[in-house]
């Protein structure tokens, strides 16, 4: 009885020390974007000023949008030809398939500077102007093969004989897909598109090097803020981000109502 209890201690005081140094900087952050000094080793005292200087800050909010914006659309389009892709993947022979998923996951296993350096190298080779629509470009291809990772699992557990009866009912085969299959093949989609979200929001090296000048993402910005000094603003921003991931987190995470029984 004491063993179990002694290991009960050890494992919470192991749980409790992980997350601990998973959320201390965090923490030191939040605090930070409160503190009216920009030192970071002296409190000042309270303050909102960082948040309001963020506001004002055209520069930051530029970034922001583009940040969000490039990575709502790449995951949008990623996720249309990702799953495009995976219908195609699903109804070709063995053999042909491994192939095409060994090549899907190549751009997994590469180095994002790879990845990086090729899209720049392509860009510069056929013309293509750096700016919003050459980092728009970049991010949708890299965000491909997650979306095709999420959703190909996902269609191979349908049942074709649904599709099918559906078209021996009298529905065409667009309208049996969007009806039948696309349904079943939502949650995958969904959680494709939240992967490729999360991974262009979070991106860097790839915009670094397909980003045009006078175009910035929060990733870039912060990167140059870092060789002039990181000023508080960022450290508001930072908070706020986070503070919206958690709510999304705790609403994606909230446990739905049972319909009761009439």
């Amino acid at each position: 009885m004491l063993m179990k209890r002694l290991k009960r201690i050890l494992a919470d005081a192991y749980l409790g020390i992980i997350f601990l140094l998973m959320y201390a900087p965090i923490a030191t952050l939040m605090v930070l974007s409160f503190n009216s000094s920009k030192s970071r080793a002296k409190w000042g005292g309270f303050t909102l000023d960082w948040y309001q200087k963020l506001l004002d800050s055209p520069e930051i909010m530029e970034a922001l949008m583009n940040t969000l914006s490039i990575a709502f659309f790449s995951a949008l389009i990623a996720t249309v030809i990702g799953t495009l892709a995976c219908i195609a993947i699903n109804r070709m022979r063995k053999s042909t398939k491994g192939l095409f998923l060994a090549l899907n996951n190549i751009p997994l296993l590469n180095g994002d500077i790879v990845t990086g350096i090729s899209m720049m190298l392509v860009f510069i080779a056929f013309g293509i102007t750096f700016g919003y629509g050459s980092i728009l470009i970049a991010h949708t291809t890299f965000n491909i093969p997650y979306v095709v990772l999420s959703v190909l699992p996902r269609l191979r557990q349908t049942n074709r004989s649904t599709y099918e009866a559906a078209m021996d009912l009298g529905a065409a085969p667009v309208q049996a897909f969007v009806k039948v299959v696309l349904p079943e093949l939502f949650p995958g989609i969904l959680s494709g598109f939240l992967m490729a979200f999360t991974m262009s929001l979070d991106d860097f090296i790839i915009t670094h090097f397909t980003k045009g000048a006078g175009i910035n993402t929060l990733s870039t910005l912060i990167y140059s803020e870092v060789r002039r000094g990181i000023q508080p603003t960022m450290y508001a921003l930072s908070t706020i981000m986070f503070i919206a991931a958690l709510v999304l987190l705790a609403l994606a995470g909230r446990p739905k109502r049972k319909k009761e029984a009439v």
